[in-house]
């Protein structure tokens, strides 16, 4: 009893612990390297151009139009119910796949995932709201692990009980929701965090500046305590937390508005920190398309029905592959801000070939091992980039930036499904849609290959200029952090 009291009492230790077991059971989907299969076979007979051309778009605008609310949302409940309200609309997504029949409950499903979607950036930016800031690379560190080994098992778990066991992909469904319910039910353990990022009363904003400038000079000191929503003296703490200026008061939302304002001028005003956002949105828009679609392609190719399916299989050997390939970024010493731009069009060019092979093999294996090489790329370079754009920036910048260039992706995202996907549009079948995948990430290679080789060379050929314009960055967020 005494080191359950000690770890709950940590200042990092047990809401890490916490929100790692909630990240593992979340993403632990035994069923979901399956959802096609499921519905275009007897379990729900759709069609797969009704799924491709119609079905999956309406998740990709749903997705859009709540992103952006949920992002203001999350920092202003601060964090804790929205990780709740993820975890719910993840037990009622499979309640859905389970025992809702019919096209129109299909189409409610697509709301209720994007909900889900849009709700992981209280996920990723909770963390930075309950923890010193000494501990956030390990925090970070044991998250994304915990993710990754929750995927990595559920894809392995059901392509072994699909291949090994034959089980129907409705009890993978089942399975699936009682461990996501397990998830929802750890989600309740999370301390709730007594300060948010950007609504604070002008007290607090204060002294989050004045923290934020010791924070960058080496000393940290917590603005409030963590401790445990059932906890007597909550409601009081509370009180003297937000004093006379209420969460919904006018200057409440006007400091959120003045610190949003100022974390937008910070990210976005170095070309460094630009160039590294650009292909952050670019890359992410083309590769969740691709992840959304695969399914399909391999059904396209070797239809699910009268074959053996390896989908989990491949999903888990990805997870491994991108976990070696995203830990080596962090203990190899690279100089990524003067070779990473070209890193970012080599390994693109490589993903690039990787679609075009999907696209245009008629070898179901092949077009697996494609996947592999290009999810693995995307994995190291979005590690590469988030490493880049979190190294320069205050974790209130960070989250910031990663709703907006998320929100960027999606957008784009948007455009390429309403344009090429939706049956109102184009409607193109799966093959064509993969090639113009291609031609994409093809266009993205070469935009950074080109930018890349002429970093490197100002680099290498002018030492003197490289460390002026580093400067002449540098100088530009710290003006911005003053404004």
């Amino acid at each position: 009893m005494g080191f359950l009291a000690k770890f709950k009492s940590s200042s990092w230790a047990y809401p890490t612990a916490v929100l790692s077991l909630y990240g593992f059971f979340a993403n632990c989907r035994v069923a979901e390297p399956f959802l096609t299969p499921y519905l275009i076979g007897p379990n729900k007979n759709i069609s797969g151009e009704v799924v491709t051309n119609y079905l999956f778009p309406i998740w990709t605008y749903s997705y859009l139009a709540f992103l952006f609310p949920v992002f203001l949302l999350t920092d202003f409940l601060r964090h804790k119910p929205l990780i709740m309200v993820q975890g719910f609309f993840l037990v009622t997504n499979y309640v859905l796949l389970c025992f809702a029949p019919g096209l129109p409950a299909m189409i409610f499903l697509q709301v209720n995932y994007a909900v889900v979607t849009s709700t992981e950036v209280a996920y990723f930016s909770y963390i930075y709201s309950v923890i010193p800031v000494e501990n956030y690379q390990r925090a970070t560190g044991y998250l994304r692990s915990a993710m990754l080994a929750g995927y990595t098992i559920g894809a392995s778990l059901g392509q072994m009980l699909i291949s090994l066991a034959e089980v129907d992909y409705f009890y993978i469904n089942a399975i699936t929701l009682g461990i996501v319910s397990v998830a929802f039910l750890v989600s309740f353990w999370l301390p709730m965090p007594q300060r948010s990022l950007f609504f604070k009363g002008k007290k607090d904003a204060a002294e989050g500046s004045q923290s934020q400038r010791e924070g960058q000079l080496g000393a940290y000191r917590p603005e409030e305590p963590v401790t445990d929503v059932d906890e007597v003296g909550l409601g009081k703490e509370k009180m003297e937390h937000n004093g006379s200026a209420g969460w919904c008061s006018r200057e409440n939302v006007a400091t959120a508005g003045h610190l949003l304002w100022q974390s937008f001028r910070e990210s976005y005003s170095s070309r460094h920190l630009i160039y590294w956002s650009l292909w952050w949105a670019l890359a992410t828009s083309g590769y969740v398309q691709i992840f959304n679609y695969i399914q399909l392609m391999w059904n396209h190719i070797e239809p699910s029905t009268t074959s053996s399916v390896y989908n989990g299989g491949v999903e888990a050997v990805c997870s491994l592959v991108g976990a070696a390939a995203a830990f080596s970024v962090g203990h190899i010493k690279v100089p990524w801000a003067v070779w990473g731009e070209l890193a970012l069009g080599l390994f693109s060019a490589i993903g690039t070939c990787a679609v075009f092979l999907m696209a245009l093999t008629s070898s179901i294996w092949a077009s697996y091992g494609g996947y592999v090489i290009f999810k693995s790329c995307y994995m190291l370079l979005i590690t590469i980039t988030t490493f880049q754009i979190a190294s320069n920036l205050s974790m209130e910048c960070y989250a910031l930036t990663f709703g907006i260039n998320t929100f960027v992706a999606l957008s784009l995202q948007t455009i390429i499904t309403g344009i090429f996907v939706d049956e109102a549009a184009l409607g193109l079948d799966i093959v064509t849609q993969f090639i113009i995948y291609g031609s994409y990430y093809a266009a993205i290679s070469v935009l950074f290959l080109i930018r890349g080789t002429y970093t490197a060379c100002v680099s290498r050929c002018g030492p003197d200029l490289s460390e002026t314009k580093e400067l002449e960055s540098n100088v530009e967020v710290i003006s911005a952090e003053r404004l």
